[in-house]
């Protein structure tokens, strides 16, 4: 199962006394379809998987799973101890999601072999395909990335650290490793707010990356991986400059605003998604005006991108 394309990563929505809301979750889920992703990766981090507790969890796959309804692959965050992702991934399983986005280790730093290890350890408790989060304390050389390869249920790697060289490095150490699985072999773009690194990304051979903002402004969102796919330069510099810029830069004001501000976006957006759980922190109303202005101002610059085209466009096809 090699992914490609754009891919979203559902919010959690959490009600006024703090239970996860599964009736805003599916509709929120929906929408995210609409959009047309590649794939959905539910209870990941910007789903806030590390704040979830195994009932809520398994809640929010198994809504997930039913409202997509086989339209396109479910994929369900997992991690933390050796024993507790196996735990989760048995979860996932048992609620019909079709793989794993394998989440760094709780707190224990190893080597890249190890990292190797606790992917195998966690492989062993289900079939489903396995997308291995390099982040934080899960760092990938390129040997432990071709051994990965040994693993079968292993598809693919997600990057998470931005080090557009040592990415590099892993690519080519699979491609070329002569494996059999090694043309098949997945890897993803998952930098919070991607969209800023996309294009060195696809340079290198990674195709496929995750978005924040199809949460929030799909309209935005999938105009822009329109743009990058046809290498319109001109429309890409535009939503970067009145959008992507901007929003990064209110993103990096406070940390953890790589969720709250995703799940502010949504609120704005009429989605009724709540507050984020600790340790995360909910972004302050100065930075939500910000935030409104941004979206505003992304949604004028798409529709100049857009308006040339209708202009020239054939009567027939603008009535």
């Amino acid at each position: 199962m090699r992914l490609q394309g754009l891919l979203s990563f559902p919010l959690t929505p959490f009600t006024g006394d703090d239970k996860v809301d599964l009736a805003v979750f599916a509709e929120h889920v929906e929408r995210q379809i609409a959009a047309a992703p590649s794939a959905l990766f539910v209870a990941c981090g910007t789903g806030e998987f590390t704040a979830l507790s195994t009932d809520e969890y398994r809640d929010v796959v198994a809504t997930a799973v039913r409202v997509s309804d086989g339209r396109l692959p479910i994929f369900a965050g997992c991690g933390g101890g050796p024993q507790q992702a196996r735990e989760f991934a048995q979860i996932a399983a048992d609620c019909g999601a079709d793989g794993l986005l394998l989440l760094p280790p709780y707190l224990v730093s190893s080597t890249p072999a190890g990292l190797v290890e606790h992917v195998r350890y966690v492989a062993s408790a289900t079939a489903l395909p396995i997308t291995v989060y390099q982040r934080a304390n899960a760092v990938l050389d390129p040997a432990a990335a071709v051994a990965l390869l040994d693993i079968p249920t292993v598809v693919g790697i997600k990057d998470g650290r931005g080090d557009v060289d040592a990415m590099l490095r892993l690519v080519v150490a699979v491609r070329e490793s002569g494996h059999p699985r090694a043309a098949e072999f997945g890897f993803l773009n998952g930098l919070p707010t991607a969209e800023m690194s996309v294009q060195a990304y696809e340079a290198i051979g990674v195709d496929s990356y995750s978005s924040a903002v199809l949460c929030f402004a799909p309209d935005i969102a999938t105009a822009f991986y329109r743009a990058v796919r046809a290498a319109d330069r001109a429309v890409v510099a535009k939503l970067l400059t009145a959008f992507y810029l901007p929003l990064v830069a209110l993103r990096d004001k406070v940390p953890g605003y790589a969720v709250a501000l995703v799940k502010a976006g949504a609120r704005l957006d009429g989605q009724a998604m709540g507050h984020v759980r600790p340790p995360l922190v909910d972004i302050t109303p100065e930075h939500e005006a910000e935030l409104a202005a941004i979206i505003a101002r992304g949604r004028a610059a798409l529709a100049e991108t857009i308006a040339p085209a209708e202009a020239t466009a054939p009567a027939e096809a603008t009535a």
